[in-house]
């Protein structure tokens, strides 16, 4: 399995360069089959071998969000880019006297964790020890040499990414997925391949889905003011270019959009012809 996976990724990176956008293609909204039901959505996909984009009709990619849990996927690669994780089974204990657990904490998050539990479990203490470590200085010139969203990390701040300063349009989470999987993020192929064995999400006939959620209120502390979140990913597909997408929602309830999220992605994906 991991020999395949390097053949694989040895081809994304020699063969699917950033491409310059050839078309666009607008999904009708009101023709999606599954309802929005008060729901916004801003959904873009790209062909990253075609340079074929995507775009739910009335969404709005330009506008920055808080990426809140899509973070992960850069955080990830920038943990073990920094060294301050050594790989995928890097090992951290949970210390509740320094990250006490809130009551919405589920039991997985109780305990310590490896990089690759913390993504797949999307465990908020382990990579706010991680932002610790590398610290503001070091996230701000990453974030701003990848392009991705404001880049704002204030120094000593370990939750950026959740509220806020950092921000992140529909488009740019796009262009960083592209430029991941065109080989201008990761330095290493083991880099790589650790956040696709880390982020797999399912398989249908030969396509497989990599993604990560994201999600929180829209203001803090006011559950009532509504909810946004995200899923980021790519789609990896037999013998053509893999295609990079981003779908935001916003919503009543976190119960209106934690799994809407996803599955409407999958659905928007199929009528987009990808």
């Amino acid at each position: 399995m991991r020999a395949r996976l390097m053949l694989l990724l040895s081809a994304l990176v020699m063969c699917f360069a950033a491409p310059v956008w050839a078309e666009t293609r607008l999904l009708d909204r009101a023709s999606v089959v599954a309802p929005y039901d008060g729901r916004v959505s801003d959904f873009l996909a790209v062909d990253i071998g075609a340079g074929t984009r995507c775009v739910l009709s009335g969404s709005d990619l330009t506008r920055r969000h808080a990426p809140w849990s899509s973070f992960k996927i850069p955080n990830f690669v920038i943990a073990l880019q920094t060294g301050v994780a050594t790989g995928p089974d890097h090992w951290r204990a949970w210390d509740p006297s320094l990250r006490p657990a809130a009551g919405f904490w589920p039991k997985s998050w109780r305990q310590g964790q490896t990089l690759e539990t913390a993504l797949q479990r999307s465990v908020v203490w382990y990579f706010q020890d991680i932002a610790r470590d590398v610290g503001g200085s070091r996230y701000r010139e990453i974030l701003k040499r990848w392009s991705y969203g404001n880049a704002e990390a204030p120094d000593g701040d370990d939750g950026f990414w959740l509220y806020g300063p950092l921000a992140i349009s529909v488009e740019e989470q796009v262009a960083f997925v592209s430029a991941l999987l065109s080989g201008g993020i990761a330095r290493s192929q083991d880099t790589l391949a650790a956040l696709f064995a880390a982020t797999r999400d399912s398989e249908d006939k030969g396509r497989i889905i990599y993604g990560k959620t994201g999600s929180g209120p829209l203001e803090q502390g006011r559950a009532g003011a509504g909810f946004e979140g995200w899923y980021v990913g790519w789609v990896t597909r037999q013998d053509r270019a893999p295609v990079a997408f981003a779908h935001y929602v916003r919503a009543r309830t976190y119960a209106d959009l934690r799994v809407f999220r996803r599955d409407q992605s999958l659905i928007l994906l199929e009528a987009c012809g990808f």
